[in-house]
């Protein structure tokens, strides 16, 4: 086959690729349109989910230079064939490994030097053979109005190996063949386009600089530091190899996955009935909470509902005795200064202990020059490191509603018993409630 023959061999080739291409992206459209464009796949439900292999075949344009330039060892390039297949395992929805082997022939010239010769050379071929292996990285898509990337850019970068055999023709015109293929460690690097013509099959468009680690593949070793690189430019399809049913990993758009489940009924059935639940919720906590009369006691356990503002009540919301007792030249309800009881290992304050509270900061804002002290306990449960913790804090926790209150806090003692000075049982459950106190001194 001359060279003029082979020109056409690989422009009708290129041709009919690309005729094929379009007939596939006009069905793969009309396809489309009859579906709802949706996928199966979750956006973190894992590799099983999806097609990953694909196979390639690709031909094109040869030349013993590169378009980042360098020096070369001919003074004129001529363009040739290429050809190869291809394996990719996709990784992620912009990251791949590629194995390529690739074939072609090199040619170039001195027809542009002195005398057409040059270091005693007039021309070379060389027709090679490589195996590389590359990683593939889609760096970016221009089809935005898609639910699923129909064009991506992608960049490629791996070593490998590449075996070649040049003719030499020297300045008498005689061509010498080497009789053997070196081999020589080989760097490609490129860049290129994908077009999705269906979900499996696609069109590649790119062009890869080779970098060998030697300078013999034209035949013609000039010297350090000069090494000798080739391009190819090339047009192929990429099939994607498994299940129908299941999505290319290379055309995989996660935005539009992850609407789908934003949006997916089920889902939005489950997020309504989930409001439903929480309104619920929220609506017993404030029945909980309502307390009509405001004497302190929420509704549900007010046994004397409707008390006049500012009535002293007992736990139950019931009024207490109006008996009082002088302490300090000052009206105080017998509640003041009774003990104060908190729940099993708790600090909190009962509801029920505020009447009490509030007739002691009564007491005390009215006798300006009286100070108390503030005797926490508890009952038997627990360390008595841990007992003897929980006693100052139930001793803090009357200290500050009171401070609170308007008492001023250096009037106020704290003090730490722990579950020291029992006044009942502590074998017993109503012994250790009684023990579950904070007392005041007075």
């Amino acid at each position: 086959m001359n060279y003029s023959t082979l020109k056409k061999t690989v422009a009708l080739s290129c041709a009919a690729v690309l005729a094929v291409g379009v007939a596939n992206a006009q069905m793969a459209d009309t396809t489309m349109k009859m579906s709802s464009g949706t996928t199966t796949a979750k956006v973190f439900g894992g590799a099983g989910q999806y097609n990953r292999f694909s196979i390639g075949i690709n031909g094109g344009v040869t030349a013993p230079v590169v378009a980042t330039g360098g020096s070369n060892d001919y003074t004129h390039w001529k363009a040739s064939y290429g050809y190869g297949a291809s394996l990719r395992l996709q990784l992620a929805h912009s990251f791949g490994i590629q194995g390529d082997f690739h074939g072609g022939r090199l040619e170039g010239d001195n027809s542009t030097a002195a005398g057409g010769i040059r270091d005693g050379v007039t021309a070379f071929k060389t027709d090679f053979y490589s195996a590389t292996l590359s990683g593939v990285v889609n760096v970016a898509t221009v089809d935005y109005l898609r639910r699923k990337n129909a064009i991506n850019f992608f960049l490629t970068g791996g070593a490998g190996m590449v075996w070649y055999k040049p003719t030499v023709t020297f300045g008498n015109g005689v061509p010498v063949a080497y009789d053997h293929y070196p081999q020589s460690l080989v760097i490609p690097v490129g860049a290129g386009v994908k077009f999705r013509l269906t979900d499996a099959v696609a069109l590649n468009l790119g062009y890869t600089e080779n970098f060998v680690d030697d300078d013999i593949l034209d035949g013609l070793k000039r010297g350090y530091p000069t090494k000798d690189k080739y391009s190819y430019g090339y047009a192929g399809l990429e099939f994607t190899l498994g299940s129908s049913s299941k999505s290319n990993l290379d055309w995989v758009n996660p935005v539009a996955m992850m609407y789908d489940e934003l949006y997916d009924a089920a889902l939005r059935q489950e997020v309504e009935a989930l409001k439903g639940r929480v309104t619920n919720v929220e609506n017993a906590v404030n029945d909980l909470k309502k307390d009509s009369d405001g004497d302190g006691v929420s509704d549900q356990f007010d046994k004397c509902p409707n008390t006049p503002a500012g009535t002293v009540v007992d736990g139950s919301g019931c009024p207490l005795k109006k008996d009082t007792v002088m302490m300090g030249g000052a009206a105080v309800a017998p509640a003041a200064y009774t003990n104060i009881q908190f729940d099993f290992d708790s600090s909190v304050l009962r509801t029920s202990s505020y009447p009490t509270l509030d007739a002691v900061s009564a007491d005390l804002r009215a006798n300006t020059g009286k100070s108390v002290e503030l005797d926490g306990y508890a009952s038997s449960e627990g360390t008595a490191a841990h007992n003897m913790r929980l006693s100052k804090d139930r001793a803090n926790s009357v200290k500050t509603y009171l401070v609170n209150s308007g008492v001023e806090a250096k009037r106020l003692k704290v003090k730490a018993y722990g579950e020291t000075h029992p006044i009942a049982d502590n074998s017993t459950e109503e012994g250790r409630v009684q023990n579950r106190r904070v007392e005041f001194k007075k």
